[in-house]
């Protein structure tokens, strides 16, 4: 495969966080042992516990951010310390987002690892009081889950759309009972599966307004104006290339929908294949989007696999 292909380079969001998660990059690499242990003092989070040990707190949005972008910033760094690719764009699955800047220089991996942390704190202090959830929806079309949740909004519920993942797979958010409560209507609306998930947050959202707005000085004193390739923003589906459209979008980022399905349609007839750092998840979505490849790295044997295959 040539390398002057055009590669999008991807980042996962919560949900592929797991216990063990980058353990073998932490025992083979001293570059990735001494993230890890940096990232650690940073927020002073024992990181090894927290990746490679059974705990109650990966699952907390706090922890799971931080902890997903630095996998992420690890796979991302080990591969092009040794591949000469480069991005044509980056984009990410929500928090993934943020892990994309990291990748094209405009965000630091330690100040990714404190800012996402911040991120998961100022999200579950808007839920606290609230019984906020998200529920996963497949085999229903964007038009009647948006149709089903106008006219709930209209009848005094809380629930919006919140990730328009692939084509019949999009998550709301809202108040957990309304949720439940309209989990019989999308079944007989013809959904195949209608999960509300485990999360006590209800991510891109208005339940999140004050988060979105607390968000903006944190980003401000962290980004950089540094953007080696563009990224495509959940937001609006669109590439932005500057700290000022950064700061705007990634703040809207919690209110406003999560437009993966789209972003990839709007990237896919420009490029020609896709690299997800740090997980496996959107390697999935991109199945039922593009029929291009993607690659994943999650370990080092993922990561030695796509070199051999992008050197050939």
């Amino acid at each position: 495969m040539q390398k002057t292909k055009k590669t999008v380079f991807l980042f996962p969001g919560q949900g592929s966080q797991f216990v063990g998660m980058g353990k073998d990059f932490y025992q083979a690499s001293v570059i990735a042992k001494d993230m890890i242990d940096n990232a650690s003092e940073k927020i002073k989070v024992d990181f090894r516990k927290l990746l490679f040990e059974e705990n109650d707190k990966l699952e907390r949005t706090e922890f799971t951010q931080p902890a997903i972008l630095l996998i992420s910033a690890i796979a991302h760094k080990l591969f092009e310390d040794e591949m000469m690719i480069r991005a044509s764009s980056a984009m990410g699955h929500s928090l993934g987002e943020f892990s994309a800047l990291v990748g094209i220089g405009a965000l630091d991996y330690l100040d990714g690892v404190w800012l996402t942390h911040k991120r998961g704190k100022l999200m579950q202090e808007d839920c606290k009081n609230i019984d906020a959830g998200m529920m996963a929806l497949i085999g229903l079309s964007d038009e009647d889950v948006e149709n089903i949740a106008k006219k709930a909004r209209e009848n005094g519920k809380q629930i919006w759309p919140a990730n328009y993942n692939s084509k019949g797979q999009i998550v709301v958010a809202g108040i957990k009972k309304d949720l439940f409560d309209l989990e019989e209507i999308f079944k007989k609306a013809g959904a195949k599966r209608a999960i509300v998930l485990n999360m006590s947050v209800a991510s891109h959202c208005p339940l999140l307004a004050s988060a979105s707005d607390a968000l903006k000085p944190y980003l401000q004193e962290f980004l950089k104006d540094e953007f080696i390739s563009p990224i495509i923003s959940n937001v609006t589906s669109e590439p932005y290339q500057n700290k000022k459209d950064a700061i705007e979008l990634l703040s809207k980022q919690l209110i406003e929908p999560v437009l993966y399905k789209q972003s990839i349609e709007n990237v896919d007839p420009y490029n020609d294949l896709y690299i997800e750092f740090g997980g496996s998840v959107l390697k999935g979505l991109n199945k039922r989007i593009t029929k291009k490849p993607t690659f994943s790295i999650t370990d080092m044997n993922s990561l030695n696999s796509v070199f051999d295959t992008l050197s050939r």
